[in-house]
């Protein structure tokens, strides 16, 4: 599907509230609603729109806290970020995990109860991911933006 300003106005308005309904998304961008929901329904059928959640306020529902964790890999082989990457995923813990440029090879967000709960994380799971060199923790005071 070819971007345009039409696309880019959905996209936008999606990101900002992904339950608006079709008929208001369509009045926002100046499409008509069949046009409106054909070029979501592409965007969601080529991959680019890849589904629609809920931000949850973790600490509001389950007095959750956010780690941010930086992880180096002791080599960056595609071995080793193949064994690392399949790991991480089936980690419950882990609620986003980035492959990084920089100092860190991953940046990972896990949600914690407390510190107590954090530690069995740190010593539970993430050292023991495969290629795991060093772990940097850094706990969230307070969210400032999540979109």
């Amino acid at each position: 599907m070819a971007f345009d300003r039409l696309t880019d106005a959905i996209l936008r308005h999606l990101r900002h509230d992904g339950r608006i309904s079709n008929a208001d998304l369509a009045q926002k961008v100046g499409l008509s609603p069949s046009a409106c929901l054909r070029r979501v329904r592409m965007l969601e059928k080529d991959g680019v729109i890849r589904g629609y959640r809920a931000l949850v306020d973790e600490r509001s529902v389950h007095g959750m806290t956010t780690v941010i964790v930086q992880i180096t890999l002791e080599r960056q082989t595609e071995e080793c970020l193949r064994r690392f990457e399949a790991r991480v995923r089936e980690c419950a813990d882990v609620r986003e995990c980035y492959l990084m440029t920089g100092d860190a090879d991953y940046l990972v967000r896990v949600e914690a109860r407390d510190a107590a709960d954090y530690e069995r994380i740190h010593k539970e799971e993430l050292s023991r991911m495969p290629g795991v060199a060093r772990i940097q923790s850094n706990f969230a005071i307070r969210t400032v933006v999540q979109r």
